[in-house]
């Protein structure tokens, strides 16, 4: 009998403590910066809002754009001529071309990833007074 309560004291003890459910706030800041996040990569549109008495506030397309543009500055290209080859393809039309372009450029293993996580950098920052605007424009 010794045996079996040490059995089953030794598998209570090894269970892992019943998951942390996020409180109601982080699940609307991690839904704003993944709409957000969605805006300014998949729509290539800008993300704004306005809290009352404060000024507008948000990320451009072309700030988002111009950040992409430093990290593939900064990265370890596989190709030398990956801009070159981009703007080809931009002007050409060969979209084929200019993806190889951007993937060689980005020289990461998921350049549409790595799309996602610069703009989660630049979002994160406001989500705060994000819901803030929401929750007065909810008011009205």
């Amino acid at each position: 009998m010794n045996a079996a309560l040490k059995i089953c004291q030794e598998r209570y003890d090894a269970q892992l403590p019943p998951p942390v459910s996020e409180s109601a706030v982080e699940i609307a800041r991690k839904e704003w910066i993944d709409n957000a996040v969605e805006t300014l990569v998949d729509r290539r549109s800008d993300v704004q809002f306005k809290r009352r008495l404060h000024s507008a506030q948000g990320v451009t397309f072309k700030t988002f754009a111009a950040e992409v543009e430093q990290f593939a500055v900064n990265s370890d290209s596989k190709s030398p001529c990956a801009i070159g080859e981009m703007v080809i393809a931009g002007l050409l039309g060969d979209r084929f071309l200019a993806r190889d372009g951007a993937e060689d450029l980005m020289a990461v293993a998921d350049p549409k990833e790595q799309l996602r996580v610069i703009a989660e950098a630049l979002l994160r920052p406001l989500v705060n007074d994000a819901l803030i605007a929401q929750a007065e424009d909810n008011e009205l």
